[in-house]
């Protein structure tokens, strides 16, 4: 069994990418069948799915564990390959994601529609380069949410079983999709103008943009991350309704943290830790949590600056350098990180009081401080 105290390591994690890359093999053969056309769906298929921190797959896996100990021998490698699938899914969600922000980079590589608008013009293809990236990573992206559900009804787990998670995971499927629609109606409404004649209602406004951004992390991110996957491997345990609620009052703050260090990260982060240009997120226009802090926090100065240079494509170090400070002096950062410490927090106490296998606890309790504590 894997280590509970390590529920992360290599040998967990491995396990993961060796499931995935063994379903992926299967794949190839069907692809192959219908011409050396399809080889750059796998390709980027493999790549984008040998990376990652393999945290859904883990909250699901330690999540039986809470609920249920220690899984048999029989039943351990198709729980892992039913864990796996999850980071399929992910994948997917990543190909499309990078395609609506028009991302160039993933995970330190060209993003999936750069790599097959660079496929076009090397092979002198007619049309538009860039209509054919976006068109051959949305069908890319499909083509991943499909493996996922395959790998799952392929994992050998069992339909008696499987049926007793289907509804978390088809839920969480609804969740993540409809969560990102709610970021792209959030990034397309003017909540953050600064009217300085209307400062009253400009701050309303602002908290209104806070608890909007808030609305679409919950959905768009700490489901999807945590509490789903945390709460699909405890009914492929057999958890009950009580204990699935508060393995729900657990992940969702642990997935709200994650998120708000993701954006930290996306401003902050070291580039060749994250893979993505050091504050990328401010080019790409991102109206987050930290953002909302932000201009809520800043002097009109420094929320003018914001307003007219986040999602300006063409922000170069110096630029990016100006508004990391004004979101620094705005008290945002040190907000978003008193967010997190109060979220880790919030979560660790519900945790303390499930019904939970003593593996469960220590797993459980470790992969909240490396969702939360983390450089990349």
């Amino acid at each position: 069994m894997p280590d509970p105290s390590a529920p992360l390591s290599p040998a967990f994690t491995g396990a993961v990418s060796d499931a995935i890359a063994d379903f992926l093999d299967r794949q190839a053969a069907i692809l192959a069948s219908m011409g050396t056309e399809t080889e750059p769906l796998l390709r980027i298929a493999r790549d984008l799915a040998a990376g990652g921190k393999r945290l859904r797959p883990a909250f699901c896996y330690w999540g039986y564990v809470a609920a249920a100990g220690s899984p048999p021998d029989d039943l351990r490698a198709g729980l892992l390959r039913a864990a796996a699938s999850l980071d399929l899914l992910h994948a997917s969600a990543l190909v499309h994601d990078d395609v609506m922000d028009a991302s160039d980079l993933r995970r330190g590589r060209p993003a999936a529609h750069r790599q097959f608008q660079q496929l076009h013009s090397d092979l002198g293809f007619l049309g538009d380069p860039e209509a054919f990236g976006r068109s051959g990573a949305i069908l890319a992206g499909d083509l991943l949410l499909i493996w996922s559900m395959q790998m799952l009804h392929d994992s050998g787990i069992g339909l008696g079983v499987l049926d007793r998670g289907l509804p978390v995971l088809e839920v969480m499927r609804t969740e993540v999709t409809a969560g990102q629609f709610l970021d792209v109606v959030s990034q397309a409404q003017d909540r953050f103008s600064y009217r300085p004649a209307e400062m009253a209602d400009d701050q309303k406004r602002l908290q209104r943009a806070l608890d909007e951004a808030s609305r679409v992390v919950e959905y768009k991110s700490a489901r999807y991350t945590v509490r789903r996957p945390l709460q699909f491997g405890a009914a492929l345990g057999g958890a009950d309704d009580q204990l699935q609620q508060r393995l729900g009052a657990f992940g969702s703050p642990i997935g709200r943290a994650f998120q708000y260090r993701d954006d930290l990260l996306g401003v902050f982060g070291d580039s060749q830790l994250t893979g993505k240009p050091s504050g990328d997120d401010l080019r790409e226009g991102k109206r987050t949590v930290l953002v909302a802090q932000a201009l809520a926090g800043a002097d009109s100065a420094g929320r003018k600056l914001l307003e007219t240079q986040i999602g300006n494509p063409d922000l170069d170090a110096d630029g990016i350098g100006q508004l990391q400070e004004v979101i620094i002096a705005s008290g945002a950062r040190e907000a978003v990180e008193k967010m997190i410490d109060n979220d880790h927090t919030e979560a660790l106490a519900a945790l303390a009081g499930a019904d939970i296998t003593d593996d469960g606890l220590t797993a459980l309790t470790a992969l909240a401080s490396a969702a939360v504590r983390r450089e990349f």
